[in-house]
């Protein structure tokens, strides 16, 4: 049987946007590096933000080449390549590869780990000692930081089965790091999210929405904890912090309110605060709405490590 011109576009217009949901990552990522912990007025204007600032800006990390992700990026590969490899979420090899980014480098560019957050570093403390990666990630009122949720998207982009498989596998890799039940919905409505968003929905946020609250009590979320992530309230206060809400609903201010790639991950960054991983949440779900064709050139050909990530993209990796 001949595919049709029709079916070939639209797998190639997949691929695309795969692929640029992966690189969006990474690039938004590598972008919001240098701008980490400062408040959105020390940032400047929105259109200087690039990988390497202006010219007197005082960089975070300043130690780091300009283009280079961070245990964002890091994280998020270490679960792309355990999906890979083992064909499926397997917990056990999934921790075994975040213990190898901390103590060896593993997925990081230059083998360099410069950024770990404290939630995620006593994670791993436990993962070391030996406690199961089930219930290794603290899960305390107060322990939810945007850690996992960061990383998340490489199930969105393997996962082909039923949404409520899809937010399980989210909900699940969690776990090592992130035990908490919002930190978990979290990573759940933003799968969802970019599977809209990969379908080409107008109002693919919306539709996550409506898809998690119809599976939250088959998925045994805690209903108050499923409102409170829901709120709308929180999109009329984003701040760009480490709080795993205010970090997706900062996220989406920042894809909605664009139009385009390179619009989308400047304003999350100029949220300011936790830059890097806000900037990385948008442009994930960015490269999944405007494809790896979508991404600014300049951006992709600075993007250090790149030449590392052909065995996920579809697309010319020069």
């Amino acid at each position: 049987m001949q595919v049709s011109q029709e079916t070939t576009g639209l797998k190639q217009r997949r691929r695309d946007r795969i692929a640029g949901s992966l690189v969006g990552l990474l690039v938004g990522d590598a972008l919001g590096v240098p701008y980490e912990f400062h408040p959105p007025q020390a940032l400047p204007p929105v259109e200087l933000i690039e990988f390497d600032p202006p010219v007197g800006f005082r960089r975070a990390h300043a130690r780091i080449a300009p283009g280079s992700w961070s245990d964002d990026g890091a994280q998020a590969l270490v679960l792309a390549y355990s999906l890979f490899e083992c064909g499926g979420l397997d917990l056990d090899h999934f921790a075994e590869g975040l213990l190898r980014w901390r103590d060896e480098g593993y997925c990081a560019v230059d083998g360099d780990v410069f950024d770990i957050g404290i939630q995620t570093s006593r994670a791993l403390d436990r993962l070391g000692a030996g406690v199961p990666p089930e219930s290794a990630g603290p899960a305390g009122e107060r322990d939810n930081g945007n850690g996992s949720l960061m990383r998340v998207l490489p199930i969105a982009l393997w996962h082909t089965g039923p949404d409520d498989e899809l937010c399980r596998l989210a909900m699940r890799q969690s776990l090592p790091t992130h035990g908490h039940a919002r930190s978990q919905i979290a990573c759940a409505l933003y799968c969802l999210w970019v599977r809209r968003t990969l379908a080409d929905l107008d109002d693919a946020w919306d539709e996550a929405v409506a898809t998690l609250r119809g599976l939250a009590a088959l998925l045994a979320m805690p209903p108050p904890e499923v409102e409170l992530v829901l709120d709308p309230v929180h999109g009329t206060r984003c701040n760009g912090t480490g709080y795993v809400v205010d970090s997706l609903w900062s996220a989406r201010a920042a894809v909605i309110g664009t139009d385009d790639f390179e619009s989308c991950v400047r304003r999350a960054v100029a949220f300011g605060n936790d830059t890097d991983t806000t900037a990385a949440i948008a442009g994930g779900v960015a490269g999944a709405r405007y494809g790896f064709a979508g991404i600014p050139r300049r951006w992709w050909r600075g993007l250090r490590g790149r030449d590392d990530l052909g065995v996920f993209l579809d697309v010319p990796i020069h």
